[in-house]
């Protein structure tokens, strides 16, 4: 296995598989609940690379259906920045910068806003995302605002993950 890269060090925490449920909402549509998996892995560059699943909630031991996707790089390019790139299979790519800190709690928090949306021609409009993580203890918990389809940005999304696996 390749070494995590030095500029890492302060992230490595974040590798791994992390798994949950969490409730979204938005004027647009029905208020939903959700199962997710979201994985952070490293290949010895001073990156991670990011994949996030969503399911519908199951029933009767089933998996629910599959709902969202996307995947992208988390970039750490000086100390307590970071920029992330994503791309979602809707035809949306996000490019987003923020910070990164450790909290008095020991916490890892991280605050990501875009600086740039990229729709293709059938997307549905999104204009801004923004996005806060806390990790403590093996818990991932984060919330997702956005501004999309003529609205003004406002909470859509928070999910509470907890580790299942180191990558």
């Amino acid at each position: 296995m390749t070494g995590v890269h030095p500029h890492l060090s302060h992230v490595t925490a974040l590798l791994g598989t992390w798994t949950g449920v969490g409730h979204g909402d938005y004027p647009s549509i029905d208020p939903f609940d959700y199962s997710e998996s979201v994985t952070f892995s490293h290949v010895g560059k001073p990156f991670l690379a990011y994949q996030q699943r969503t399911r519908s909630i199951g029933t009767a031991g089933q998996p629910g259906q599959p709902m969202h996707a996307e995947a992208g790089y988390w970039r750490f390019p000086a100390p307590g920045r970071i920029e992330v790139v994503l791309s979602h299979p809707t035809g949306v790519t996000e490019i987003e910068e923020g910070t990164v800190e450790i909290a008095l709690d020991g916490a890892l928090l991280i605050e990501l806003a875009t600086t740039s949306v990229a729709l293709s021609s059938t997307a549905k409009s999104v204009t801004a995302v923004e996005r806060k993580f806390r990790l403590k203890d093996d818990i991932l918990d984060y919330e997702l605002h956005m501004s999309a389809v003529g609205l003004p940005m406002q909470y859509h999304l928070s999910a509470h993950l907890v580790r299942e696996d180191l990558d």
